[in-house]
């Protein structure tokens, strides 16, 4: 188990597959972590140069197979960073040239296919993670801590919400929009999963059902017509153990940018973790409450491991995506980061998000497949 947020000692050789924002996020969190970032591909030559001069990389290629099968490019670890129907099969062709890789959520648009590429990367003995990088806060480190520890006594009770407003109006639109790029679900599979992933990997505790309702609030868009994809859902969860909770999520909440919260309520105290806010957090007791500030000489172990500055320099999103990535390559070298969300995190994401499709199309509870 690491002790430290450590990239390999032999440079890892990053390819990237995509252009766009996330690319950007990727490419910029393996250059922190000493990759080199050998070339990428996008969806034709042409923007495939543009991306790779963009990004930085050392070199475009026209397509994924050169990419894959280039020897002088030598590639260690594909960084999947395209529309979600797009990943099973760039992830395929990537595990099967024998390539690391590092997917987007959600790993698949449908869990048995994404069963079937966490099977192949155990197969073939390569390290495949999906970025659910909230875990990388180390505030968010300090919230799991506390509640393994059993500073909030039993957990009974779960708040979350994941409220964003660039969907807001109906002007607003995006590629996400269309079923047949961003699969069947959209606000959950793109900003529940890592509601839910924060709260199970916190909790230490799985949801076992749910009840969902969702709402499409714009049915057309300024270039999508007939939208079959939701702008929000409402969730009760029941967790491992008994504890019950409600969560929200909405890309159409005016004012709220990346309003990620979740609170867990013990019978002790609440631990409440706000990512908008990560450098604290906020315990609640019924004689006093309490912000807890960051500071990694007060903090739990694996807290203090992602603190990476002095208490009072603020760390934010890119500190955390740029941990997630140095741990994914320190697992490439042999390590064993303690909290890395591989495929089969990817693979739950998306189980629960078939949980709760179906719950809001039958009006019932949904059991989440383990």
């Amino acid at each position: 188990m690491t002790t430290d947020v450590t990239a390999p000692a032999r440079t890892i050789r990053a390819g990237f597959v995509g252009g766009g924002f996330m690319a950007a996020v990727h490419s910029r969190a393996a250059r922190a972590a000493g990759a080199e970032l050998a070339g990428g591909a996008s969806s034709s030559p042409e923007r495939s140069r543009e991306a790779a001069g963009r990004l930085g990389l050392q070199r475009s290629f026209d397509s994924l197979d050169d990419l894959l099968l280039d020897a002088a490019a030598d590639v260690d670890v594909v960084h999947v960073c395209t529309p979600n129907a797009t990943h099973a099969r760039i992830v395929r062709a990537a595990l099967e040239a024998g390539k690391h890789v590092i997917c987007e959520k959600p790993l698949a648009t449908d869990a048995a296919t994404a069963a079937e590429l966490t099977a192949l990367a155990a197969e073939r003995g390569l390290v495949a993670a999906v970025p659910f990088v909230y875990r990388f806060h180390p505030m968010a480190r300090e919230a799991r801590a506390r509640i393994a520890g059993g500073d909030a006594g039993r957990l009974v009770s779960v708040h979350g919400a994941y409220l964003q407003d660039w969907l807001a109006t109906p002007h607003d639109d995006d590629w996400r929009v269309d079923r047949g790029l961003g699969g069947p679900s959209r606000a959950f599979a793109d900003i529940g999963s890592h509601l839910v992933d924060l709260l199970e990997f916190t909790a230490g505790a799985r949801v076992t059902r749910l009840n969902a309702v969702t709402s499409t609030v714009y049915g057309e868009r300024s270039q999508n017509t007939d939208i079959a994809t939701e702008d929000l859902v409402a969730v009760i969860v029941e967790l491992e153990g008994g504890a019950v909770g409600t969560l929200l999520v909405s890309q159409v909440a005016p004012g709220h940018k990346n309003g990620l919260v979740l609170e867990l309520g013990g019978t002790a105290a609440s631990v409440r973790f706000e990512q908008e806010r990560p450098e604290r957090l906020w315990i609640g007791r019924t004689d006093a409450s309490q912000l807890v500030e960051r500071d990694a000489a007060r903090l739990s172990a694996d807290a203090a491991r992602l603190s990476l500055v002095p208490a009072g320099h603020p760390m934010g999103y890119q500190d955390a995506f740029n941990a997630f990535v140095a741990d994914v390559y320190a697992a490439i070298a042999g390590d064993r980061p303690e909290g890395l969300p591989t495929f089969d995190d990817g693979l739950r994401a998306v189980r629960v998000t078939e949980a709760v499709l179906a719950s809001a199309a039958s009006g019932e509870w949904a059991e989440v497949a383990a």
